[in-house]
């Protein structure tokens, strides 16, 4: 990836909007997972978290019959953090170029980085090392999910694939955890010589940096519906859903899924009929309201899910 800066153009454009209105953000991505998932901090970026993984036998005996003892069989599994990075550098001549000052330029460029932070991270929780995420990154959803979780909504069109996830929130089920006892911060903007061109200028320099890792400790955290296209049968409805649900022993607390899943959702529904005046034979049908449940399981919007996923066997 190619450096880049803020430009003298880019200070341009800001001096020459309104102060009152502001900046107004078009590149709007809605990333619920970094405000939704439960976060915790740890000591350092590694830990080890406890599974029962078989419990123990009991049995019904007769009287000076004996029992063989049994016990639950435990083991360790690792949760790992992974260091997130986002650089800012600003030529200190194009920062006061800013009419309203250099912390304003600098803020901007901050504020930037914050909200790309959020958009990468809710993308690495559902795709993790795969594609749609950061090789670099944390294990996702999509390698987490046991396969007796998932269900093929048997979409054929290639790479116009959608996943419809049902997630378990909690410390024993799903969370964000942040190494170092520290979530991810903006050092202070310092002023220092660097080098362009073989060339050197002052520049003010900071960044946002942080360890960042999922903690997915639980079989029964995720659930997923898959391969969801736009073929005749092959959406998102309410159906999939509930057949979904009956391969679990646990119910989600919610389904995070794209707006076209929405939308097909919301398409698979009956529409809304009225009869108007009482005794009137007029039938009126509304297309039906924008889902806000499944069989009883809050939805939550993301644009961090694609509509473009590689369909899978």
């Amino acid at each position: 990836m190619a450096y880049e800066y803020l430009t003298m153009l880019d200070i341009a454009k800001i001096n020459g909007s309104d102060a009152v209105v502001g900046l107004i953000e078009e590149n709007i991505n809605v990333a619920p997972e970094a405000v939704m998932f439960p976060a915790r901090t740890i000591n350092g970026i590694v830990f080890k978290t406890l599974h029962r993984t078989s419990l123990p036998v009991t049995q019904f005996r007769y009287p000076n019959e004996g029992v063989e003892p049994t016990k639950s069989v435990y083991a360790n599994r690792n949760v790992e953090c992974f260091y997130l990075d986002g650089q800012m550098e600003t030529d200190v001549a194009v920062a006061q170029a800013d009419e309203n000052g250099e912390a304003h330029a600098l803020g901007l460029e901050a504020d930037g980085h914050v909200e790309a932070a959020i958009q990468h991270v809710g993308k690495q929780v559902w795709y993790g090392t795969g594609t749609g995420g950061d090789a670099k990154g944390f294990p996702g959803a999509i390698t987490i999910v046991p396969t007796a979780n998932v269900l093929d909504a048997g979409g054929t069109t290639a790479t116009t694939g959608s996943s419809v996830y049902g997630v378990r929130l909690g410390e024993k089920f799903s969370t964000l955890i942040f190494g170092r006892n520290t979530v991810l911060n903006f050092g202070d903007w310092r002023k220092q010589t660097i080098t362009r061109s073989s060339k050197e200028l002052t520049a003010w320099k900071n960044s946002l940096e942080g360890w960042l890792g999922c903690q997915w400790v639980n079989q029964n955290a995720v659930c997923r519906l898959k391969d969801a296209t736009a073929d005749a049968g092959k959406t998102v409805t309410d159906a999939k859903l509930a057949e979904l649900l009956s391969q679990l022993k646990w119910v989600p607390d919610y389904w995070f899924m794209s707006r076209r899943s929405l939308y097909q959702l919301q398409s698979s529904r009956a529409p809304v009929m009225s009869s108007g005046v009482p005794q009137q034979v007029t039938v009126v049908a509304g297309f039906p309201p924008i889902p806000t449940e499944s069989n009883s399981i809050p939805i939550v919007v993301t644009d961090s899910l694609l509509n473009t996923e590689t369909l899978t066997a």
